[in-house]
C-alpha cells in the first residue's frame, strides 16, 4: 500500500494511510487526504481559503478517477462548497455523466446535502485585494500581471518560480487489493477569467488512472496539460512498458514542442502498479510527497527536474 502526491498533499496523506491501513479502498483514501488539503485555510491554492477570480469569488474545480473501472467524475467552476473532491466522487458513483459544471455543480452538490461554505477567508480576501492594487511580492506580482493582460489583451509573461510547488493539490493511491485511484483539486489560476477550467477537473489532462499500466496526476499550467493531454499521456507510455521515470519525463519533454506564451510550470507524478513512483518538475528544487504502509511519516522526494521551454522550439 502506498499513497503519493504533490507537496501540499502532506497534509492529507496520514489520513488517507489510515485509511488504506484499515483495509479501506484506494477511492476512500484519495478522497480522505484531498479533503484534508482542501480544508487547510493556510493553502491558498485549494479549496476553503483559495484564491479567487478575477471578480473576487473562489471557484473549485476537482476529478477523481477509479483505476479498477475507469469510472471518473469532475466538476469544475464550483462556488461555495469547501469539498469538490467529493461532489466529483459522487458524480461518478450516482450519474450517469462525468462532469458537472457551474451551477449544476453545485445543485447537484445540495442535493447531495454537502453544506455550504463561505471559502474566501480574510487572509485571501486581502492576497486578492492587494494584487488588485498592485502592491507585494510574488503571487501579488502575478495577478496584477494577469489583471493587466485581460483588461488590455496584450500578451504577458508570468514569473518564473523555484522550490516546491504551490498549487493544486494530487494524490494518488495503491490499496491492499492492488487497485489505484488518482484526484485532483484545485482553486485554479488565482484572478482567472471567471469561469476558467483548467486541467485538474479534465480526465487525460490532469488525472488519469488504470490498474493495469498506473496512475499520473499534474498541477502547474492546466492549458498546456489539456493540449497536450499530460496525464494520459503518461499512462500510455507506462502501458508501452515504460518505468515512472522514462514514461514521465517523456510527457514532460513533449511539452517542448507546445508555444505558449503563458507558461509558468508543469509539474507531474506518476504511480505504477506495483508501487514504483516518480515526479517530475520544470522548476528546480521542487519535491513530491509519499507515504507507504511502513512509513511512520510522511516523505517528501526531491522531484526530476525536467526543463521545458514552451516555446515550440522542440517542434520538427
Amino acid at each position: 500500500m502506498i499513497i503519493v502526491g504533490s507537496s501540499n498533499a502532506r497534509v492529507g496523506l496520514p489520513l488517507g494511510m489510515a485509511v488504506l491501513r484499515r483495509g479501506g479502498s484506494a477511492l476512500d483514501a484519495v478522497e480522505a487526504a484531498i479533503r484534508a488539503v482542501e480544508s487547510n485555510p493556510d493553502d491558498h491554492t485549494v479549496g476553503l481559503g483559495g484564491l479567487p477570480n478575477l471578480l473576487g469569488v473562489v471557484e473549485l474545480d476537482a476529478s477523481i478517477m477509479d483505476g479498477r473501472t475507469r469510472a471518473a467524475g469532475a466538476v469544475a467552476a464550483v462556488r461555495g462548497f469547501e469539498h469538490p473532491i467529493s461532489i466529483a466522487r459522487r458524480v461518478m458513483e450516482e450519474l450517469p455523466h462525468a462532469f458537472l459544471v457551474g451551477e449544476g455543480a453545485e445543485r447537484f452538490a445540495r442535493e447531495c446535502g454537502f453544506p455550504p461554505a463561505e471559502l474566501l477567508t480574510p487572509e485571501a480576501q486581502a492576497i486578492y485585494q492587494r494584487g488588485i492594487r498592485g502592491e507585494g511580492t510574488g503571487e501579488v506580482r502575478y495577478g496584477e500581471a494577469i489583471l493587466r493582460a485581460m483588461a488590455s489583451r496584450l500578451a504577458m509573461q508570468p514569473e518564473r518560480a523555484s522550490g516546491r510547488d504551490a498549487g493544486t493539490v494530487n494524490v494518488i493511491a495503491l490499496d491492499g487489493e492492488g487497485h489505484l485511484a488518482s484526484g485532483v483539486s484545485t482553486s485554479g489560476f488565482a484572478w482567472k477569467y471567471p469561469g476558467r477550467v483548467g486541467d485538474s477537473a479534465v480526465i487525460g489532462a490532469g488525472n488519469y488512472c488504470d490498474d493495469r499500466y498506473g496512475a499520473a496526476a499534474c498541477t502547474g499550467r492546466g492549458e498546456i496539460a489539456i493540449r497536450a493531454a499530460t496525464a494520459h499521456t503518461v499512462v500510455e507510455h507506462l502501458s508501452r512498458g515504460d518505468s515512472p521515470e522514462e514514461a514521465g519525463r517523456k510527457a514532460m519533454e513533449a511539452l517542448n514542442e507546445l508555444a505558449d506564451p503563458f507558461f509558468s510550470a508543469m509539474n507531474v507524478v506518476v504511480l505504477a502498479p506495483d508501487g514504483r513512483h516518480a515526479a517530475f518538475s520544470s522548476l528546480t528544487a521542487a519535491t513530491y510527497a509519499v507515504m507507504d504502509e511502513r512509513s511512520p511519516e510522511v516523505r517528501e522526494i526531491p522531484r526530476t527536474f525536467v526543463p521545458v521551454r514552451a516555446d515550440g522550439a522542440g517542434r520538427a
